[in-house]
């Protein structure tokens, strides 16, 4: 079980090393950034910002909670002794960002216990940070959060994202053209924290993708979480990659069987 002090402080350190980062990110950004190393893909990219961002938020996690585990998307890892593990997406949307596209945020989350206590995403080029505490509502800035009140789906607005790997790019493709026909419409707005974020906010009704990684995940899906959707993936399981889903109650209801059916969670 967590304190809330705990969470209190957690969440403190998440703010603080989010909005350094972001404003590294957004103030730094050189004029010739270009490709520092590639991933799944030669179009699956990392730049230098990526690679610099990380580095600061984990300086700041181990000089304010240096007994704290913690997973970054660039490599760090650490075991940790404390309980608690940081989740760290240093730069989400490294391609916007590298074609100079706003849609781009920082996400951290610290997690007890293998849950999400504690999410923050920060979101610079919107002037926007949201966060959200276990069992204490999502907020954006002082402002609290609630998802869009219930639609039907051919109402709902969703958002999605593909992959870097042909293959599972090409299926992601054709479980989109399925749906569209069914639903207000689909954006692909290229950052997973970001959509979730949407979500929360009543952006967006719904959002699904294939092939995130729990640094996508850990923060954004607790903050559409306590903003009032529901998250999950297949049938009475836990988002993850394979497959994560976030929407709205009624959307979620109507999609889910949808994704299962298309075969959304296999390449």
């Amino acid at each position: 079980m967590i304190s809330d002090e705990l969470k209190a402080e957690l969440l403190e350190v998440g703010l603080e090393a989010a909005r350094q980062a972001g404003a590294l990110l957004r103030d730094g950004r050189p004029a010739d950034l270009s490709v520092a190393a590639t991933k799944t893909s030669p179009i699956d990219v990392v730049t230098e910002m990526d690679i610099a961002a990380e580095k600061l938020i984990t300086g700041i996690l181990a000089e304010r909670r240096p007994e704290d585990g913690l997973l970054g998307e660039e490599g760090a890892q650490a075991p940790g002794t404390s309980g608690v593990r940081w989740v760290v997406d240093p730069l989400d949307g490294t391609v916007n960002y590298l074609y100079g596209l706003p849609s781009w945020g920082v996400s951290i989350a610290a997690e007890f216990g293998g849950e999400s206590v504690v999410g923050v995403v920060a979101a610079p080029m919107r002037g926007e940070t949201y966060h959200a505490v276990l069992g204490g509502g999502a907020w954006l800035g002082t402002t609290r959060l609630a998802c869009r009140p219930a639609a039907p789906l051919d109402q709902a607005l969703l958002g999605t994202g593909f992959a870097y790997v042909q293959a599972r790019r090409a299926h992601q493709a054709e479980v989109a053209a399925r749906i569209i026909p069914l639903v207000r419409d689909i954006r692909r707005g290229g950052s997973a924290a970001l959509d979730l974020c949407d979500v929360a906010a009543g952006r967006l009704d719904g959002y699904y993708e294939r092939g995130l990684n729990p640094w996508d995940l850990a923060a954004g899906d607790l903050i559409a979480r306590e903003a009032g959707a529901v998250t999950g993936a297949r049938p009475g399981e836990r988002a993850s990659g394979e497959l994560a889903l976030a929407a709205t109650p009624a959307v979620f209801a109507s999609l889910q069987p949808l994704l299962e059916e298309y075969g959304a969670w296999h390449d």
